[in-house]
């Protein structure tokens, strides 16, 4: 007899314990990183100043929607990302996405070490003067992500995320933010907005770039969200939660990168600010609990392939995999990754969205079937978001994208009182 799989089952009633508080924290603290203060950075001086600063407001509150949206289906269905993935895709075919799901949160979570190592070695420099090699680094904070993921995933958001790491996460985002702009209006607020772009990027390229962290959250979202009280706390708190953090971070790597010395790393540059090293520290705490989202959630997909180890053991076996690949594999240079990331889940939850969203009936696909329409219009919507990237870079791949596979979710999805595929 097989071992019913916790990811790919309705979340019990007394699991549903987040309010809109509780995703907004979660979800805030998620969205603070060092990651996306990079990410941000990359954006000047591909695009000019202003164009940059809209592209941050439009592609965060847009991304951040699109993570609330599938929020909101987590928390009304009661359903994992992969539950979801299994509704629309049928369970043959939604191991492949589940698959590129665990790949992908494999390769995060080594980002995520990396990043805190190479952290962790500039504030040792900086405090002692010694020099540590970064793999050391990483196995210390890999420890400690594995120690995290052995409790509660409930515990851990509500007791410390929500009540004592969102207070300190953005106490540390308001120094830096602070120095900067005290910095910034020495040397003149106007030139820094009128400053122009080398071309590099198109300004629907870099909307395409800011919705591509948001969006490389989707196939995690619904792991947290199925815990909510309810769905329309889920939308609001992650929409909120996430778009004030995406757009903060983005703004501050552009800001750092801006006043910065040109190809200065966004580590030093933060160090060197008033009060830095204090800050940086705190960030790369909460830079802890983004390793920690994508350790779970991978946990959770692999769980629902292979249920007989369940989600805590899965984690373990995470977190000690990623910590050994944060200590031999090269991790920069990212922006590649994540549009790649882009290209596979924006069509992908196109479809999941055009299928369940406003009262959709999904196709009854037996448990061992899988949808054909469903997986033709996601490789079709793979297909379009390379193909525009190629031939129409000025106008974005994600958004059209998104629109053509949601249309074709909702036309080839099941109607009520209509037959099962």
């Amino acid at each position: 007899m097989s071992t019913p799989s916790p990811a790919l089952t309705p979340v019990a009633p007394e699991d549903r314990v987040f309010n809109t508080f509780s995703h907004a924290a979660l979800w805030f603290s998620l969205g603070v990183g060092l990651l996306v203060m990079q990410v941000g950075a990359y954006l000047v001086p591909a695009v000019g100043t202003r164009d940059a600063l809209v592209a941050i407001v439009v592609g965060s509150v847009l991304g951040s929607g699109l993570l609330a949206w599938v929020a909101k289906l987590g928390c009304d269905s009661g359903l994992s990302s992969a539950g979801l993935m299994h509704r629309v895709y049928g369970a043959h075919f939604a191991r492949l996405p589940v698959l590129l799901n665990i790949v992908q949160l494999a390769g995060w979570t080594t980002f995520e070490l990396v990043v805190m190592a190479e952290g962790s070695q500039a504030i040792l420099q900086q405090v002692t003067g010694v020099t540590v090699p970064a793999f050391a680094g990483a196995v210390v904070w890999g420890l400690v992500l594995t120690a995290l993921i052995s409790g509660s995933m409930l515990g851990l958001v509500r007791g410390f995320v929500s009540r004592f790491g969102l207070p300190l996460v953005i106490a540390s985002l308001l120094w830096l933010s602070a120095h900067f702009l005290g910095v910034l209006q020495e040397r003149g607020v106007a030139a820094f907005l009128d400053r122009p772009g080398t071309g590099a990027m198109g300004f629907f390229s870099a909307i395409d770039l800011v919705i591509a962290m948001p969006i490389s959250w989707l196939p995690l979202v619904a792991d947290y969200a199925r815990h909510g009280q309810r769905g329309s706390g889920a939308l609001r708190g992650t929409w909120v939660g996430y778009a004030l953090a995406n757009a903060w971070c983005y703004a501050l790597g552009v800001l750092v990168a801006s006043l910065s010395e040109p190809g200065a790393p966004l580590v030093t540059a933060l160090l060197l600010a008033q009060g830095g090293l204090l800050a940086l520290g705190l960030i790369l705490l909460d830079e802890l609990d983004n390793a920690y989202g994508d350790v779970y959630s991978g946990a959770v997909s692999a769980n629902s392939l292979l249920p007989r180890q369940s989600v805590r053991r899965w984690g373990l076996l995470f977190a000690l995999v990623c910590t050994g690949l944060a200590c031999v594999l090269p991790m920069h240079d990212i922006e590649p990754f994540l549009l790649l990331l882009s290209s596979v889940f924006v069509p992908l939850y196109g479809v999941i969205l055009g299928r369940l969203s406003w009262g959709g009936v999904s196709h009854a696909t037996p448990a061992t079937g899988w949808d054909r329409t469903a997986a033709l219009a996601w490789l079709l919507g793979v297909v379009c978001f390379h193909t525009l990237a190629q031939l129409a870079p000025q106008w974005g791949s994600a958004l059209p994208t998104l629109a053509l596979t949601y249309a074709l979710g909702w036309l080839t999805r099941a109607r009520e009182g209509a037959p099962a595929h």
